[in-house]
This record gives C-alpha cells, structure tokens and sequence, in this order.
C-alpha cells in the first residue's frame, strides 16, 4: 500500500519561532506559528491538516460503503472542526467534530445513519485518533 510524506521545518522558540509545512505531493505548503496555531493569525496549523485528512477520509470511506450496497451518493461533503484545549502543562485534541450532509438518491435516514457511523468508525483516520473523542452530525440533504 502507499506511503504518504509530509513534511514541517520550525525555527526559532515556541512563540516567536516560525514553521513551515509541505505535503509531499506538493499540494500544499504554508507558514504556522504560534499564532497561527493558539490564536487566529492567517496561516495553518497541524489541528488543520488532521481535520482536513478526517473529513476527506471520512467522505471517501462512507461513499465507499454506500456504493458498495447500491446507494451511490451524488456528494458527500464533510467539515471536521477540531479542538486543541489546554490539558495538564501542555496542549491535546480533545474532541473533533464531524459535520456530514449527503446527497444520496433513494435511501432512508435510518439506513443513512447506519452507514455514517459505519464510516466514522471504519475510516483509517478515525482508527488513527481513536484516542479522540468524535462526534458526528450527519444529515441527508434535500
């Protein structure tokens, strides 16, 4: 199977320092620092990326199952809001919260939630920070 690369370079201390990450396939790459990451300076965070990689896993891993037993969606889109909080000296992802409205013809709201919880449990991603608290909210959309 793949093997994915990312890349981070930081310099300097923890709040006057500034980083730089990059995705291997050279998608993306973009500045973080202290104030990008704690506070609402523009620039990225590694919070960001995680919950970039959920909601793409996640989107990808419920349209998988679905199709699989004849629903194939029209669009699944996925929003991961992820929560870095104070914990202890330090700083954890305590909590990611996924948001899911799908789009899929003929199935049923009880069948939907089946799947998405499916998906949420299933997605490597969600294995990956299985030591995080996930929430989903999925809704079928109109």
């Amino acid at each position: 199977m793949a093997v994915r690369t990312s890349n981070a370079e930081w310099r300097g201390d923890l709040r006057q320092g500034k980083g730089r990450m990059s995705l291997g396939s050279g998608a993306f790459e973009g500045p973080f620092s202290f104030g990008t990451r704690f506070e609402e300076e523009k620039g990225t965070n590694p919070e960001e990326l995680i919950g970039a990689a959920h909601a793409g896993c996640f989107s990808m891993a419920l349209s998988a199952a679905l199709s699989k037993e004849g629903y194939v969606p029209d669009e699944v889109k996925t929003t991961a809001r992820v929560h870095l909080e104070k914990s202890g000296d330090g700083f954890a992802i305590t909590r990611i919260e996924l948001s899911t409205e799908a789009r899929i013809p003929n199935i049923d709201d009880a069948t939907f939630q089946k799947f998405a919880e499916g998906a949420k449990k299933g997605c490597p991603v969600s294995k990956a920070l299985a030591g995080t608290q996930i929430d989903l909210d999925a809704r079928l959309a109109s």
